[in-house]
């Protein structure tokens, strides 16, 4: 696995447009709303949480259609099937690569973002400790997805339709906890989705692999 994931992040220097355009969505997206509201502090600091995180889920769905794309056209999945790593650990892989290159660096640039959109600095480091399992899970359910919607027609549509809606409820408790007087039971439950999609997007995504590759 630890070779596995050695080598996406060297693929994705290798094609690191691919992650800049993540990265610059995130930010063009972002900045595009003081344009749409105005850059009155009081409106754009009241949905600056909800602004980041949904650049930021927009912004995780873009790399997924190459994450298994490429290794399932040129027969390398194949060859990552057969290497003694089983298909969940092979996804696994995929997933901490694609929260190394697009997730991370998301996680970086959301706090000069948040403050550009007159977030108080207060709320900052409570916004990046939600974004810190979200994106997390971020890539986890995309990894998901990915896998199942591989070598389906029109995959690229297919797969935002499947994770758009289980993103849905990160995207709820990540707002709430940020937005809230009380943000404690809003991360504990970023938390227990994030221990319980840890197992099981793996295992799903391996069989996703599987039924794809027979």
């Amino acid at each position: 696995m630890k070779l596995l994931i050695l080598r996406e992040l060297r693929l994705s220097l290798r094609y690191a447009s691919d992650t800049a355009a993540a990265l610059l969505f995130f930010v063009i997206a972002a900045t595009l709303f003081p344009f749409a509201l105005g850059p009155g502090p009081e409106v754009l600091s009241a949905i600056a949480p909800g602004i980041v995180w949904v650049c930021a889920l927009l912004a995780a769905l873009l790399p997924l259609d190459r994450l298994f794309g490429a290794d399932y056209e040129d027969g390398s999945l194949d060859l990552l099937l057969l290497s003694g790593t089983t298909s969940g650990g092979v996804a696994f892989a995929k997933t901490i690569a694609h929260w190394l290159t697009t997730g991370f660096p998301l996680l970086l640039i959301a706090g000069p973002l948040a403050v550009m959109l007159r977030m108080p600095a207060t709320l900052v480091p409570l916004l990046l400790l939600t974004l810190a399992p979200g994106t997390a899970l971020l890539s986890l359910l995309g990894t998901m997805a990915a896998a199942i919607t591989l070598g389906a027609r029109r995959s690229a549509v297919l797969m935002p339709l499947i994770t758009l809606p289980l993103m849905i409820p990160v995207l709820i408790f990540g707002c709430a906890a940020v937005t809230s007087p009380h943000p404690k039971p809003a991360l504990l439950m970023l938390a227990a989705m994030l221990a319980l999609a840890l197992p099981l997007a793996p295992l799903a995504a391996g069989a996703a692999l599987r039924a794809a590759t027979e």
